[in-house]
């Protein structure tokens, strides 16, 4: 089982969080290293796309907790996962701006050939691998939603 990258950096600041005595960020990095063990494990090995893929996908599960509890009014928990969202941005790569997404949209709309919203799929396969980690996928599938209409 090779070791990817991500995986080393995460380690590498698990350890730096030790030493900081950073209690949030230890637990945070934790739970990613986990994470990504278990797939290493499940899927026989991991490499640095399919880690980004699974920290971009802890980084969703918090931004809909975090509107979840928002509207439940427990701001205690909403604190809470947004400093794990926190930590985890430290290890994704930096976010398209919404100019760089409609752009790249704009290339995979020309390049599959798309007309019509039928033909979505393949402006969101060809887009996914672009931006996985580096845009969040509900905002990328509104703009093919409104390039396409």
């Amino acid at each position: 089982m090779s070791e990817c990258q991500v995986m080393e950096v995460l380690t590498a600041a698990m350890k730096d969080a030790m030493r900081n005595r950073d209690k949030v960020r230890l637990g945070t990095i934790r739970m990613a290293l986990s994470e990504l063990k278990r797939i290493e494990v499940d899927e026989k090995s991991i490499d640095d796309t399919r880690a980004l893929a699974a920290l971009d996908k802890m980084a969703k599960q918090r931004r809909d907790a975090i509107s979840q509890f928002e509207s439940a009014g427990r701001t205690d928990l909403v604190d809470q996962e947004k400093r794990e969202l926190a930590v985890l941005h430290d290890f994704l790569p930096s976010q398209l701006s919404a100019e760089e997404i409609s752009q790249l949209v704009s290339e995979a709309i020309r390049e599959s050939g798309a007309e019509s919203m039928r033909d979505m799929g393949k402006v969101m396969g060809i887009i996914k691998p672009k931006v996985q980690g580096r845009a969040d996928m509900n905002q990328v599938s509104q703009t093919v939603k409104q390039l396409l209409n």
